[in-house]
């Protein structure tokens, strides 16, 4: 027995490290798409579904998945073309959210990501509400609230990418498909329309791609690993560490995209707009304390952002 503890050690201090790179990169993301300007934030998505689809496509034939894609059911496929939309509609946001000067906002979407898992648990799973998980959305409602007192509007950009990425965990729960396999999937479905739209730009002369220098194309290029590694690394690291460990690891993508916004875009941050970010966390709390200690000791799962221990796409 004390064998296999030691044994399970360095594999468990792997995950820990391939787990904290996962979510750091996704939390410099604020750092790198501005670097693709002139382009739009629609053509940078396009890009980014683009050359995603060109590296799955190199990882799924390296790692054999092909026999795994042709025996995934009509329905599958179904339920794979909602989840690429609802992933393009997230990476798109979020770049607009970026791109646009609102980082904040769109670290506080992920930030109650996990309080709408809840909410989707309990209106589509029929899941019961505990009462840490319930006093957890009140708060996190009165958060709303006051943001959107703060803002003058409601937080559009904080609860889409809340609420795609969310309902994108939730449809992730049904496809039988690693992580991988699901991209790849994801990329062979909404891929093409990624290309038609860069084919018509490029023949209205209003896309970027060959007209800013080659530091331009490479920068472009480069979405595609951007994108896939730290799913990838996400993936290795699931299979080394308990859940809870990555719930955990998890809140290190917003906190650092909320620093990157206060501290190096200089996002305005009143009063006002620390007390709804304090509810926030002061919300997740109480969700995190209230699913660990309710859970037996040899039970070490916990829901992680999306709800799904498949991977969490940025």
């Amino acid at each position: 027995m004390a064998e296999r503890t030691r044994s399970d050690q360095p594999a468990g201090r792997s995950g820990v490290l391939l787990g904290t790179g996962c979510y750091l990169l996704w939390g410099l993301f604020p750092l790198f798409w501005p670097l693709l300007a002139p382009a739009g934030p629609v053509e940078v998505l396009a890009h980014r579904l683009l050359w995603t689809l060109a590296l799955m496509l190199v990882v799924a034939t390296v790692l054999g998945r092909w026999r795994v894609l042709r025996r995934l059911p009509a329905r599958g496929w179904g339920m794979v073309a909602i989840s690429a939309v609802l992933i393009t509609i997230n990476w798109g946001v979020y770049i607009y959210a970026v791109n646009s000067g609102h980082v904040v906002e769109g670290a506080l979407g992920y930030f109650i990501n996990p309080l709408v898992s809840i909410v989707l648990g309990v209106v589509v799973l029929r899941e019961r509400l505990r009462r840490p998980q319930l006093l957890a959305l009140v708060i996190a409602a009165v958060a709303v609230l006051v943001l959107a007192l703060d803002y003058g509007r409601v937080p559009v950009i904080a609860l889409s990418l809340a609420g795609s990425f969310g309902l994108y965990g939730l449809l992730k729960k049904t496809v039988p498909l690693d992580p991988a396999s699901s991209l790849t999937a994801e990329s062979l479905v909404i891929g093409p329309l990624a290309v038609a739209y860069l084919v018509w730009l490029g023949t209205t002369g209003a896309g970027t791609f060959t007209t800013e220098g080659a530091g331009h194309v490479l920068l472009l290029a480069a979405t595609g690993p951007i994108t896939a590694v730290p799913l990838l690394l996400f993936g290795a690291a699931a299979k080394r560490v308990p859940l809870v460990t990555l719930g955990m690891l998890q809140y290190l993508t917003p906190v650092l995209q909320f620093v990157l916004g206060v501290f190096v875009n200089h996002e305005p941050m009143p009063v006002s707009r620390w007390l709804g970010f304090g509810l926030v966390w002061t919300a997740l709390v109480v969700f995190t304390a209230g699913t660990y200690l309710r859970r037996p000791r040899r039970d070490t799962t916990l829901p992680t952002a999306g709800g799904d221990a498949t991977g969490a796409e940025r």
